[in-house]
């Protein structure tokens, strides 16, 4: 076995090195990196032997030449958001996102883009917006997905019912074929010049192909060949697009742009259900709408649970919806054609909104439902395979009966939603995956005989990949399979380009027109196994029946997840919108992915090594130098576990991996100078200003923090002088509440009795290191006519032990926090979070590390932000009060929102409270890159530094004179001081100081 490894190991540094001579970009045989290209958004892994990136077009021709030599096959890959397993493969797979990602050139006159294979769709949209132009096509994942892997796959979208697909929309592709041919296809050549033998393979089938091929408009299984008709222009590249990278490489395509719709207006209309709306849609069809998009309850009901009721708008009366936008080159002539799309409908109820907030927010719900339907109502995980079937539109509402139907007899479920416009049907559904792929078989086979009945196409949009090919003939007939094969050979007659997806070339063993063969001289992967010379099964090679249970292991518990690990960390299904600029959308993740751009430092990546440590044949446990390298830069900010639709938290997960492979063993000296920091903070107490003297010798704190793990470049945080519970232990808020008589103290006399009551939780940050917050609470909870109670024992929460991966450590401090709080939170008392991350841990981490403890539900229910509090109507301070929030119409703030605060908790009543006091704010987007111990430890200062240049610094710099900096965390206001040399302060602090 050992000698079989180290043969495979050899061969595959053999290829790298012959790859080296003609790439300067990375290439490498890693264990992490080929783990971190194993899959894309599909149900199948593939483990690669090279992955490699190079840094121009010529490089990757240079490369193809080298792997045609060798007889290797490769595998080209854009963002890895294919969802069919388009974008793995056996070999070497050539990575075009990382350097070949540029928008080259834009011919306004023209309407024409020039891009390389990598370029992320919405860069081009954002480079074609200044010239009033758009491309057309708009799939869901425009923000990650790379143009060269949209042609690959014919992508569409939801304005595919105005523009058409990727296919409608390429004028020329820059190509090289796998007999290293390399031309431009484009259209207008009969004689098809540059591929010998395709002129004659066009002209002996053209009934076939007329017959067969493009019977409607979203048939995009298999190979587009009615583009190579006569009558359609003889478009080589047309008929290239959704090839899949199994007859040519594309080095970069000239697209062509369509002018920005003016004017555009949404038509809302509800139906008793999906089908009933989707059979609405042929009689909407003639009045040109830019959009039709079909929505069902039970998606929209999962978008409120998850996103909540403020980002629902109310829709019109209905169990189903059509989503339609219309144009026009005035607001009234969009507006008359809204009213006559819905005179034209037999729908229930209707809904008209020009541009603007409300129709946002109503997109919005589509879009958020997209990723969210990787789930299903129950929460169970949903997998792609059926994710993309098409009909034609006058037959979607029977279609979408029998496939309910189906879906019942399995006793599956899903939410289905799609583009009804073009007759697609977006669906994931919880098939068992968990033990094998059977019932995906069977399942998959039975849904292809529907959608064939129907006249349908097993992909829309997405291609056949590894989920779909072997269905084809259930498609084609054996004539047109055949064809399929010959067209295939033409270009790539050893099957070297993504081989085993959508059909075999012709003449090779596997293929239906083969011959009597062997595979002698067949192509070989660099490990030594022969490539795949046949059609790749449904059921092969599938992800997750290769991975076995991790039960929970005294940390997490995993509660969401069945109590296994496994689950978890298989929640990631790569869709990728880690990958997305998200500041642009409002989100957080991935900082340090924002910072780096390497896939290893996106949650996507570190999911896809921690899921080849669980199936443990490439990367080995969680202990392995792999998943640490994977883990190291990931800040815990937990941005994942909200923005990621499908509740991926790597930072429990990396709390996880800590926790498992130090149990019992020596750590990491910074696992305790900061996994154990309240510990000193409670310590210095003793004599905070004798060591804070000390600290600010330049020479003991660089020894302090070297010694412990911490970056030189940071300085040593001070420690208060005189701690809050200190404070207010000697009386301090007797004469530090303003609007309180001398003597009398909040929760001690007075009217204490008629006053509700609210529990002060101060953490050991906000005690320790910034005790004005918690005393500008005091301040604001008085006036505010709360009675405050702050617990005569200090409680932590064990932020920096769960951060660390310190779960025993932790557990036995939330277990203390919740002697101190529970009988609070039982008896309906509110608990105040002052420290975002340590009231988050109160929120989230608490319930799943102590879940069988019904007190840690009631804390967790119980726990409010000042915000939430002020503003909640439970919480929110009454009339007779007389208490209102100050005017902060003259205030101008930088707002950054603390990561946890965005992911746990939600900014929104946050904002809403400032903005409702007529303060101007800019709310950050981003993390601010200290994160808590991360930017402390020795290793990621320079990450640290280059997350805080996605927003903060850059804000801050760019700030008017006087614009306050607003920030509930205390890492928010230290990174701000030490970087930028600004002060920072809390938002209760800002409402004290105006009261």
């Amino acid at each position: 076995m050992r000698a079989a490894e180290s043969a495979a190991a050899q061969a595959r540094e053999a290829v790298a090195d012959a790859l080296r001579t003609v790439v300067s970009g990375e290439v490498t045989t890693g264990a992490r990196r080929r783990a971190e290209y194993s899959t894309d958004a599909s149900n199948y892994r593939v483990v690669p032997d090279v992955v490699v990136q190079p840094r121009s077009t010529d490089e990757v021709a240079d490369a193809l030449a080298v792997l045609r030599e060798l007889k290797v096959p490769v595998t080209a890959r854009g963002a890895g958001t294919s969802v069919a397993g388009n974008a793995v493969g056996p070999g070497v797979v050539v990575d075009f996102a990382q350097h070949l990602n540029r928008v080259v050139s834009i011919d306004p006159e023209a309407c024409t883009a020039v891009v390389q294979p990598g370029t992320v769709m919405s860069v081009l949209q954002q480079a074609a917006a200044p010239h009033g132009l758009r491309f057309g096509p708009d799939p869901s994942t425009q923000n990650r997905a790379t143009l060269g892997g949209m042609i690959g796959n014919n992508a569409c979208g939801p304005h595919a019912v105005a523009y058409g697909r990727t296919a409608d929309n390429v004028v020329a592709l820059d190509v090289v074929d796998g007999r290293g041919r390399r031309f431009t296809a484009g259209a207008g050549d009969p004689e098809f010049a540059a591929v010998p033998g395709l002129k004659e393979l066009v002209r002996e089938n053209l009934a076939l192909i007329r017959t067969q091929f493009g019977r409607f408009g979203r048939q995009v299984s298999g190979y587009s060949l009615e583009h190579l008709l006569p009558e359609n222009g003889s478009d080589l590249a047309k008929a290239l697009v959704g090839t899949e990278g199994t007859c040519v490489t594309v080095l970069g395509a000239t697209l062509r742009l369509v002018p920005v719709p003016q004017k555009p207006t949404l038509v809302v209309l509800g139906y008793p259900d999906m089908p009933a709306a989707a059979d609405d849609v042929p009689a909407l069809l003639d009045l040109k709408p830019l959009a039709i998009e079909g929505l069902d309850a039970r998606l929209v009901e999962v978008v409120r649970r998850a996103q909540g009721e403020t980002r629902v708008p109310p829709l019109p009366q209905g169990a189903g919806w059509l989503m339609i936008e219309v144009g026009g080159a005035t607001q009234e002539e969009a507006l008359a054609t809204a009213e006559r799309i819905v005179a034209a409908s037999s729908a229930l109820d209707s809904e008209i909104l020009p541009a603007g907030p409300a129709a946002s927010a109503m997109w919005q719900i589509r879009a958020d439902g997209a990723g969210l339907a990787g789930r299903t109502p129950a929460g169970e995980q949903a997998w792609p395979g059926w994710e993309d079937s098409a009909v034609p539109p006058e037959k979607l509402g029977p279609y979408l009966r029998d496939l309910e139907a189906l879906m019942a007899r399995y006793g599956v479920d899903g939410l289905p939603y799609g583009h009804f416009g073009d007759g697609c049907v977006h669906l994931r559904i919880d098939i068992p995956l968990e033990a094998s792929g059977s019932v995906l078989r069977t399942f998959m086979t039975e849904a292809a005989d529907l959608v064939a009945r129907y006249g349908g196409s097993l992909s829309g949009e997405h291609g056949d990949g590894r989920a779909r090919s072997e269905l084809l003939p259930v498609m084609y007939s054996p004539e047109a399979i055949a064809l399929l094969e010959r067209f295939k050979a033409l270009f790539d007659p050893e099957n070297l380009l993504n081989p085993g997806v959508v059909v075999t070339a012709a003449g090779t063993p596997g293929s239906s027109t083969a011959g009597p063969g062997t595979t002698h001289g067949a192509p070989v992967t660099p490990s030594g196994a022969p490539a795949l010379l046949r059609v790749v099964a449904v059921d092969e090679n599938l992800r997750r029946p290769a991975a076995p249970r991790t039960p929970a292991a005294g940390g997490f518990s995993f509660r969401h997840d069945h109590g296994d690990m496994t689950t978890a960390v298989h929640r990631c299904v790569g869709v990728g919108k880690c990958r997305a600029d998200t500041r642009a959308s409002g989100g957080f993740m991935c900082p340090s992915y924002l910072a780096t751009k390497d896939e290893k430092d996106v949650t996507r990546g570190r999911a896809r090594v921690l899921q080849e440590a669980v199936n443990g044949s490439l990367v080995h446990g969680f202990a392995s130098q792999e998943v640490h390298e994977s883990l190291d830069l990931c800040l815990s900010c937990k941005a994942c576990s909200s923005d990621c639709p499908a509740g991926v938290d790597m930072a429990q997960y990396k709390s996880e991996v800590l926790h498992r492979t130090y149990k019992g063993r020596l750590r990491p000296v910074d696992h305790y100078s900061l996994g154990w920091l309240p510990r000193w903070a409670r310590l210095a107490g003793g004599m905070p200003r004798l060591l804070n003297r000390v600290l600010e010798v330049p020479w003991v704190a660089k020894a302090v923090l070297w010694a412990g793990g911490m970056d030189t470049r940071r300085k040593m945080v001070r420690f208060a002088e005189v701690p809050f519970r200190t404070w207010w232990a000697r009386g301090g808020a007797t004469h530090g509440v303003p609007g309180l008589p001398l003597g009398q103290a909040p929760g001690r006399g007075g009217r204490a009795g008629a006053r509700p009551k609210v529990v002060l939780w101060t953490d050991s940050f906000s005690d320790a290191l910034s005790p004005t917050v918690p005393q500008a609470a005091v301040t604001v909870l008085t006036k505010a006519g709360y009675d405050v109670v702050v617990p005569d024992r200090q409680a932590c929460c064990g932020l920096t032990w769960i951060t660390t991966g310190q779960l025993d450590g932790a557990k036995k401090r939330l277990t203390h926090l919740l002697e101190v709080l529970a009988p609070y939170a039982v008896n309906g008392i509110p608990i105040l979070g002052l420290e975002p991350s340590c009231t988050a841990v109160l929120r989230s981490d608490l319930p799943d590390l102590l879940p069988d403890d019904p007190r840690a539900h009631a804390v967790a229910a119980a726990t409010r932000t000042v915000a939430e509090l002020l503003t909640s109507p439970e919480t929110a301070p009454g009339p007779e009060t007389g208490f209102r929030m100050p005017d902060l119409s003259d205030v101008k703030a930088v707002v950054q929102p603390h990561c946890h605060h965005h992911s746990v908790m939600g900014y929104q009543a946050d904002e809403k409270l400032l903005r409702d006091a007529g303060a101007q704010i800019e709310v950050l987007a981003g993390c601010c890159g200290l994160a808590g111990n991360f930017g402390m430890q020795k290793g990621h200062y320079d990450v640290s530094v280059a997350v805080a240049e996605n927003a903060l610094l850059p804000a801050l710099r760019g700030a008017e004179p006087g614009t306050q900096y607003l920030a509930d965390g205390f890492s928010c206001r230290t990174q701000a001081l030490q970087l930028a040399d600004v002060e920072g302060k809390a938002l209760v602090e800002l409402i004290a100081e105006r009261l």
